[in-house]
């Protein structure tokens, strides 16, 4: 009879996980059998190799009982954000606030353009949808109804919609982005069981939350479902992109290509312009089209420095 190879003890030492955060050198990977606290092999400083939130790695188990293991190998990630700086994500959920605070179309705009730049799925959630009557919200859904982002609305004080959302969600690797104080922290709460986010107190003057989330983090809902909470987002930022790219990532404008009489048309100040006229008939959102028309600006005066 053949007697079957039995694997090394050092093998059984080895698993596979997933790195759900990273701090002052750690390293936390989540596996089948718990979450290790890990460092980083020396190889990976010197290949100048950063380890992030979202990797796949094998560990080597060096003391089970107090979980603690070395991250050995670095799995080919599918992608890599920037802002958030996490790896292997399918899509973004961005949240606002339907009213107190109003939403900041510019901003949440601007989080689009940053999605798009890194190709990502965009979903957008407007939350303390109690507070607004159903035409305010006919009116948020029709200023994104032709931008490709799927809207959805909630109320973490009623508990309303999560479920739509954990529909959406389910068995993907999902990027929550938004400002503070729209209930970014109460929908992560509501969306799973694990672990307790602390949500911010809402200025009354000012009317915005405080940064509660310092730096990105893998949460599991369920098995293979994960959302990445992301650091509040409230700063106007101007991409790093060139003006003649910034038309390509609003998906309404895309529609109309080879529309214009100019075949580079940045859809501002040319003549004869498809989507301009699709802005005065309506077919474009007005809104979105001056937050453009910023950006746009903002860009052309960047370049001159």
């Amino acid at each position: 009879m053949k007697l079957m190879k039995l694997p090394s003890a050092k093998w059984m030492n080895k698993m596979k996980g997933r790195v759900i955060k990273g701090i002052a050198g750690f390293y936390y990977v989540q596996t089948k059998t718990g979450l290790y606290e890990c460092k980083a092999k020396g190889i990976f400083r010197k290949q100048k190799i950063k380890i992030i939130p979202g990797d796949y790695v094998t560990i080597e188990v060096l003391n089970e009982e107090e979980k603690k293991g070395n991250i050995e190998t670095l799995a080919d990630r599918k992608n890599e954000l920037i802002r958030p700086v996490v790896s292997n994500v399918e899509q973004a959920l961005i949240i606002f606030a339907a009213s107190q605070p109003e939403p900041n179309f510019n901003l949440l705009d601007r989080l689009i353009l940053l999605m798009e730049e890194q190709e990502v799925e965009i979903s957008i959630c407007f939350n303390k949808a109690d507070l607004v009557t159903e035409q305010e919200k006919e009116r948020l859904r029709e200023i994104y109804r032709n931008c490709g982002c799927e809207v959805f609305f909630t109320s973490t004080k009623e508990k309303q919609g999560i479920g739509e959302l954990k529909e959406k969600l389910f068995g993907k690797t999902t990027v929550l982005a938004g400002p503070s104080g729209v209930g970014k922290s109460s929908t992560i709460n509501l969306l799973q069981n694990h672990v307790m986010m602390e949500t911010g107190a809402v200025s009354e003057k000012i009317a915005r939350g405080k940064h509660t989330t310092r730096h990105a983090e893998l949460i599991e809902i369920e098995e293979g479902t994960y959302i990445v909470d992301t650091p509040g987002f409230s700063s106007l930022y101007t991409l790093d992109i060139e003006k003649e790219q910034l038309k390509e990532y609003y998906e309404e404008f895309r529609e109309c290509n080879g529309g214009c009489r100019f075949l580079g048309c940045l859809h501002y100040k040319e003549p004869d312009c498809l989507v301009k006229e699709k802005v005065e008939f309506g077919e474009i959102s007005k809104l979105r089209y001056e937050n453009y028309i910023q950006i746009l600006e903002e860009i052309k005066e960047k370049k001159k420095y």
